[in-house]
C-alpha cells in the first residue's frame, strides 16, 4: 500500500439549473418565475427546473402532470439541446484556458485538475472563483464549484453552497468534513441505499466510518469497499480528459402505455436498430445487455445478461432483449423501454485500485 495520496487539486464545476438558466438567459421575461424544461402534457417529463420551481417540489424526471399539480403557475418550455450544447462548449472553452485536464460529466458539469495549471496559480480556490466569474461575465450564467484533494470530495463540496457559490475542503479538513456529512449527501448514495444505511444505523460519515470493510462488503457488495474508502478521503480516480463510455444505450417513452408484449417487441426492434447505429458510429461492441423497463406507476426494473463474446449487431441485441423481456411476467403496463450494452471493448483493466493509497495527512495551499 502506498502511504501517500497523490497531491492533486481538483475542482468540480456545476452549472446552476443549466437548461432552465439558458432559457432565462435567452428569454429574460422568464426570470423570477417557476420554469421547467420539458413536456407539460400528461406523458411529458421534466428535464430540468429552475430554483423557483424547485421550491414547489418540481424536480427533473418528474412527470409534467405532477409538476403542474405541484406548481399550477409553472411555465413549461421545450428543450433546445443544440443551444445547450453551444453554451456548454463556451463554458468548457473557459475551463481549457486553465488546464487541459478537463473531464466533462455532462453538458453542465465537469472536473478540472489544476494541480499544475496554465495560469501558474497555486490556489485552486482562486482559480475556481475566477472561472465562475468569467462564466458570469462572458456568458451570463452562474456556476457553483467544489474544491478539494480528489474528485469525490470536490463533487460533494460543489453542492454545498449552491446556487452561485463554492466550497473548498482543504487537506486537513477532509476527515472532519466527511465525518460530519449526512450520508444522503455522499455522492453515489441514492435514496434506496440511504434508506438501507439508515436501517443499519448509518446517518453520517462518522457512522459509516465506524463500520468495518467486511461489514460494508457483506451489506453492499462491491460498493461496500467504495464506501469504506471514500469516507476516509481515499479516492484515487484521476481526471480523465477523454472519458471512455462504460455503456451505450437507447430508449423510448411511449405516448400510451403498452400492456401487450407483442407491441413491446415491435418497439424493441426500433430501439435495437437505434442502438446498433450508435455502436457502429463509434466502432463499439459489448458483452452485457440490459433491458430497462419503466412501468406506468414509474417503478423501474432492469434485467441483464452477459454473453461470452462481443456483439454490436441489431439481430443479436434484439434476440437477447427478447429473452430478457420474457424472463418474467410484466408487473404492470409499460411506459418506457430501453436497451443498453455494457462491458464494452473500449474498457481497459484498472491498474490502480482505491486501496492503493490510504493517507490524507497532506498540507499544501488550496
Amino acid at each position: 500500500m502506498n502511504n501517500e495520496l497523490p497531491l492533486r487539486k481538483i475542482i468540480h464545476v456545476d452549472m446552476d439549473a443549466f437548461y432552465a438558466s439558458v432559457e432565462e438567459l435567452d428569454y429574460p421575461e422568464l426570470k423570477g418565475k417557476p420554469v421547467a424544461v420539458g413536456g407539460s402534457e400528461k406523458r411529458g417529463v421534466v428535464s430540468a427546473a429552475n430554483y423557483e420551481a424547485r421550491k414547489f417540489g418540481v424536480r427533473s424526471a418528474m412527470s409534467g402532470y405532477l409538476a403542474k399539480k405541484n406548481c399550477p403557475q409553472i411555465i413549461f418550455v421545450k428543450p433546445r439541446y443544440t443551444r445547450y450544447k453551444e453554451i456548454s462548449k463556451r463554458v468548457k472553452d473557459i475551463f481549457f484556458d486553465y488546464t487541459d485536464l478537463v473531464e466533462p460529466l455532462s453538458l453542465d458539469e465537469a472536473y478540472l485538475d489544476v494541480t499544475i495549471n496554465k495560469k501558474g496559480n497555486p490556489s485552486a480556490t482562486l482559480i475556481a472563483q475566477e472561472i465562475r466569474q468569467r462564466i458570469l461575465n462572458e456568458i451570463g450564467l452562474t456556476a457553483s464549484a467544489g474544491i478539494s484533494i480528489n474528485k469525490f470530495i470536490a463533487k460533494v463540496a460543489s453542492d454545498y453552497n449552491k446556487p452561485n457559490g463554492q466550497k473548498t475542503v482543504n487537506p486537513e479538513e477532509v476527515v472532519p468534513f466527511l465525518e460530519a456529512l449526512e450520508i444522503r449527501k455522499f455522492y453515489g448514495v441514492g435514496k434506496v441505499t440511504a434508506k438501507k444505511m439508515y436501517g443499519l444505523g448509518i446517518f453520517t460519515g462518522k457512522d459509516l466510518k465506524e463500520k468495518s470493510l467486511e461489514f460494508l462488503e457483506e451489506k453492499f457488495g462491491k460498493s461496500g469497499s467504495y464506501y469504506f474508502h471514500v469516507v476516509r478521503g481515499i479516492h484515487t480516480s484521476e481526471v480523465k480528459p477523454h472519458r471512455i463510455p462504460k455503456s451505450v444505450g437507447a430508449e423510448r417513452t411511449f405516448s400510451e402505455n403498452l400492456s401487450s408484449e407483442i407491441f413491446m417487441l415491435e418497439r424493441l426492434e426500433h430501439i435495437a436498430e437505434e442502438l446498433e447505429r450508435r455502436l457502429k458510429k463509434s466502432n463499439i461492441a459489448g458483452k452485457t445487455i440490459t433491458l430497462k423497463i419503466k412501468y406506468s406507476d414509474f417503478t423501474l426494473q432492469t434485467r441483464s445478461k452477459t454473453l461470452p463474446y462481443f456483439i454490436a449487431d441489431k439481430g443479436l441485441i434484439l434476440e437477447t432483449a427478447k429473452e430478457l423481456l420474457y424472463q418474467e411476467k410484466m408487473e404492470n403496463s409499460v411506459r418506457l423501454l430501453g436497451i443498453s450494452l455494457a462491458n464494452l471493448n473500449t474498457e481497459k483493466q484498472k491498474t490502480e485500485t482505491e486501496e492503493d493509497s490510504v493517507s490524507v495527512q497532506l498540507r499544501f495551499d488550496f
